[in-house]
């Protein structure tokens, strides 16, 4: 398998939460190690819900792909689990104004920038940026 296996996970997650209406991506970048997102939930669900929910198909789907690499990267010996893939704790700020929003999804564009994958945002394949400077969604989160 290959890295990129491990971030279609994520993008096929969050398809599926955008398609049946549980959340609203407005910016995303999918890394090797961590992801970032700007998202909300939509009316009649929790944002909590919604992340335990993809939290949970995420890491089952890495669980077979770790197993079918034969990776041990995220082997735990917990009473509750055997791997570990997210933190516990994921940090969210709630974006009240247009300038922070602003903010945050240049920070997360820039990101695959800065720790050297691309020269330009819309240059990483998985991100938002390509979106946001083309108007093509070329994953469907975005309606």
């Amino acid at each position: 398998m290959q890295e990129d296996d491990y971030k279609n996970v994520i993008i096929e997650s969050l398809q599926f939460l955008v398609k049946n209406k549980q959340v609203r991506v407005s910016a995303f970048v999918v890394m090797s190690n961590h992801i970032h997102l700007v998202w909300q939930a939509e009316t009649g669900f929790y944002l909590k819900e919604v992340q335990t929910s993809f939290k949970k198909f995420t890491s089952s789907r890495f669980l077979k792909l770790t197993t079918a690499d034969k990776k041990e990267d995220y082997k735990v010996h917990a009473a509750d689990r055997s791997h570990h893939f997210w933190k516990r704790n994921s940090v969210g700020t709630e974006l009240f104004t247009l300038k922070v929003f602003e903010q945050k999804i240049n920070y997360i564009h820039y990101n695959p920038v800065r720790a050297g994958l691309c020269t330009n945002p819309e240059d990483y394949k998985y991100s938002s940026a390509y979106f946001y400077q083309t108007g093509i969604d070329v994953f469907g989160l975005f309606e």
